[in-house]
């Protein structure tokens, strides 16, 4: 068990959980959606769904967290209440997708952002930024926190400026904005493509179970987790709302559909070129919280599941503060090698869509917690909980599958090759 001096306090965990969850997607995403969906009572239910089921998931997480004590996250729930190998299946996704993907799309995002100023940040920037957080989290715990959290009070003074400066300035009414309220949100609703751009909503809120991953490493885990992912959940639901108002607000629909960098036209819009710039680069520097939030829950799962399994055994060595600096790093080259093979919204799509699936296979879990073990939530209304959760994963994940099959199909062959290795790990430990 670690000391209690070796433990973060339940803010640190909060700005774990933020940091996790706001980055790429909410600055990104919108302009994905308006390709298909432009009424704006369409687009707050997309995210209003999201954060819902967002959420209903950190309520599970929080009786999961309570009830299997320790680091792990899905790892533990999956291998405990299954199987072994549905254990090592999620902990090899989160190895190459579920940690490092984020990594890799929000160090893309930022060279995107960063391109404002007519130079050519590529991927060689993308990559020395994900090195150079590494090797800032490697230090010790104390250090990672005072890191992490500069970081994370940036993205959150920034989120709330922003919002602030987008609800009060008027929009230009030679730009034009991309509000509509009307009639068109019913029949929006029941378009296949809403169900598609719930993927790239709930790929946004991903994120709100990352403080359970290290509960092993929290003070009074039974009353700081669920305080944790309950605070962090809703406090970025409001902010996610507010900042597609403010994009809808100040850019029309022809300006940013489809576009990935939509937050960096918006503030063109709202504040001109040169004040639109360093918007940018604080759309960017809040960026370095989500890669450091993603390297540190996910060394510490790759750490868990490295400890049980021979293939992987080096990768669980920590260095003399306890920190996993070879997972760490691990992580850090599985994004790179995402970064050198696939393109934004490829490696966007298949990301969502694996973690939706897991995400729900883990929410399955809660059903098995008896309730005189449940610590939170002792009536039977807890059951509402993952029943909506999953209803919702499967609408997500069949539309999914069948609007961008060849992504689906990526992601269901890095699942089949961890089933290979699952297998050659089982023959190496006999």
């Amino acid at each position: 068990m670690n000391s209690t001096s070796h433990q973060i306090g339940w803010k640190t965990a909060v700005a774990i959980v933020v940091s996790n969850m706001i980055g790429t997607g909410i600055f990104t995403t919108l302009g994905f959606q308006l390709s298909d969906i432009t009424n704006t009572y369409s687009i707050f239910l997309l995210w209003v769904i999201g954060g819902i089921l967002a959420l209903f998931g950190a309520f599970c997480y929080a009786e999961l967290g309570s009830y299997f004590k320790g680091n792990g996250g899905d790892f533990i729930y999956l291998k405990e209440t299954y199987h072994p190998i549905l254990g090592y299946l999620v902990s090899w996704i989160s190895l190459i997708i579920g940690f490092s993907s984020p990594v890799a799309l929000a160090a893309l995002a930022m060279s995107k952002y960063l391109s404002a100023f007519q130079f050519s940040f590529g991927n060689g920037f993308a990559i020395g930024i994900i090195f150079l957080v590494a090797a800032s989290l490697s230090f010790s715990l104390k250090t990672s926190s005072k890191f992490h959290n500069f970081f994370t009070f940036i993205k959150i003074a920034f989120i709330i400026i922003l919002i602030a400066l987008g609800v009060f300035l008027s929009n230009s009414e030679t730009v034009g904005n991309s509000l509509l309220f009307d009639d068109s949100w019913k029949k929006e609703m029941m378009l296949p493509a809403f169900a598609t751009s719930l993927v790239f909503v709930t790929y946004s809120y991903t994120g709100w179970n990352s403080a359970s991953y290290i509960a092993g490493e929290i003070k009074d885990v039974q009353k700081n987790l669920p305080k944790s992912l309950i605070v962090g959940t809703v406090f970025v639901t409001i902010c996610y709302l507010l900042v597609n108002f403010i994009m809808l607000k100040h850019a029309p629909v022809a300006q940013v559909a489809g576009k990935e960098d939509v937050m960096g036209e918006v503030a063109n819009n709202m504040l001109g070129n040169t004040f639109g710039k360093v918007v940018n680069v604080f759309i960017a520097l809040q960026l370095i919280a989500t890669i450091s939030g993603y390297l540190w829950v996910g060394s510490r799962l790759t750490q868990a599941f490295a400890k049980e399994n021979k293939l992987w055994k080096s990768l669980s060595v920590g260095n003399q503060k306890g920190i996993p600096v070879r997972a760490i790093f691990a992580h850090a080259v599985i994004a790179t090698l995402i970064i050198l093979t696939g393109s934004f919204k490829e490696i966007f799509v298949y990301t969502a869509f694996i973690l939706q699936l897991f995400a729900s296979l883990a929410i399955s879990t809660s059903y098995f917690i008896k309730k005189e073990d449940r610590k939170i939530f002792k009536s039977n209304v807890f059951y509402v909980f993952p029943t909506v959760f999953l209803l919702f994963s499967v609408y997500i994940l069949y539309f999914t599958f069948i609007h961008n099959p060849k992504e689906s199909l990526i992601g269901l062959g890095i699942v089949a090759l961890g089933i290979v290795l699952y297998l050659i790990d089982r023959k190496l430990s006999r």
